[in-house]
């Protein structure tokens, strides 16, 4: 009689976990485009990632942080391609 229960309640709490990590979609949120002089207030930076190219060009770039008030932010912003630091 007690491993049903037990089995039951496990299943719960598995349930309940998985509900909850979906509903986090603060850290999924569409990033933010910089512009000139936008205040960032950055405490840590948690990712930096790029559109992959070969070729040296303008491409699109996401950083995530987390600000001075623990916040998540995303922003998007312009940078040169990974690429062009291999183009002597």
């Amino acid at each position: 009689m007690k491993l049903p229960s037990l089995l039951v309640t496990g299943a719960l709490a598995l349930t309940i976990f998985a509900g909850l990590a979906q509903a986090d979609t603060s850290s999924t949120s569409q990033p933010v485009p910089y512009h000139y002089g936008m205040p960032l207030h950055i405490a840590k930076v948690t990712s930096m990632t790029e559109q992959p190219s070969q070729d040296c060009k303008v491409v699109t770039a996401d950083m995530k942080f987390i600000d001075t008030a623990g916040k998540p932010e995303n922003v998007s912003y312009l940078k040169l391609s990974d690429a062009c630091n291999f183009n002597n």
